[in-house]
């Protein structure tokens, strides 16, 4: 496994799940342990900021073992612009299991590009994991 660590985020940096509260408070909590995702919505927007600052630890420790990769290779040219919540189904609070449906928009040197997932996401032992997606 790559072993790339995040820089330390400052309190007042915006984060890049795109919910407009500080990093530290929003999913930086989740990233670095003080907390647990409530919702399924809640560990996709983390995901996606670990993908963001390269934290393949946390990406790994949220994935469900059924589908874990054994390695992650993160590319550190590919960067994450933006992210876009389409559509969600259970992964509440009181669910087991829950869909997120997302676009996260990307730049590879000049290249634009973007992904469109419908992600699975089940809650094990109280938390939420990444189990798989379809890439539309």
């Amino acid at each position: 496994m790559t072993s790339s660590r995040p820089t330390t985020p400052r309190p007042n940096d915006p984060c890049p799940c795109g919910s407009g509260n500080a990093l530290v408070e929003c999913c930086g909590k989740y990233i670095r342990g003080a907390a647990h995702a409530p919702t399924a919505e809640t560990l996709m927007r983390s995901r996606y900021t670990a993908f963001t600052v390269k934290d393949d630890e946390y990406l790994t420790r949220t994935w469900h073992p059924d589908n874990r990769p054994t390695d992650l290779d993160l590319d550190p040219d590919q960067k994450w612009l933006r992210l876009e919540i389409l559509d969600t189904e259970r992964g509440g609070l009181f669910d087991s299991d829950g869909i997120v449906e997302f676009r996260a928009h990307y730049a590879f040197g000049r290249e634009r590009g973007m992904l469109h997932e419908r992600s699975r996401f089940a809650r094990t032992d109280g938390k939420w994991l990444y189990v798989d997606g379809d890439i539309g």
